[in-house]
């Protein structure tokens, strides 16, 4: 009886955040049909294992730990080059700026773009964010605030130029 409330609340913790599922999943692979692939193979993987969650508390950053595991994978899988004009809608300032955020994010290595997505764009707490990439808080909050200091550097020089 307690796997099924479990599984239960991993279900709702799914249905609730089903679409920052895909844009995170879509901003590892920016494709659209990935992503979809990936969050429902991250689901059945979620669905599947829902009694590996130690706590209830940690269940919605076990999802997003399954979800950025899983979009890892493909990664590795499935590399390829896809058109810039593909990454537009998602992190994408406006038209009118001097730059775009996804082109500002590219200085910053795999970890580092994760967090600041997750932290700034997805809304989850600093605590949150170290638990899914199973680092220390302190540690986390240092590499944040170092590449925030690289996204402003980018970001004063205009650009890409």
């Amino acid at each position: 009886m307690v796997y099924q409330d479990l599984r239960k609340k991993v279900e709702a913790v799914i249905l609730d955040s089903y679409q920052d599922m895909y844009r995170l999943a879509y901003s590892y692979v920016r494709n659209e049909q990935d992503a979809m692939d990936i969050v429902q193979e991250s689901v059945y993987k979620c669905i599947c294992h829902a009694d590996k969650v130690k706590k209830e508390t940690y269940i919605k950053t076990w999802v997003w730990r399954v979800v950025i595991n899983t979009a890892l994978d493909w990664k590795k899988k499935y590399t390829r080059e896809v058109a810039v004009d593909e990454i537009r809608d998602i992190y994408y300032e406006s038209a009118d700026s001097p730059y775009d955020v996804v082109n500002a994010l590219k200085v910053l290595k795999g970890e580092e773009r994760l967090m600041i997505i997750l932290y700034y764009f997805e809304g989850f707490t600093l605590e949150e964010v170290a638990k899914m990439l199973g680092m220390n808080t302190n540690t986390m909050k240092t590499t944040l605030y170092r590449s925030l200091k690289k996204l402003k550097q980018r970001i004063l020089k205009g650009g890409d130029n």
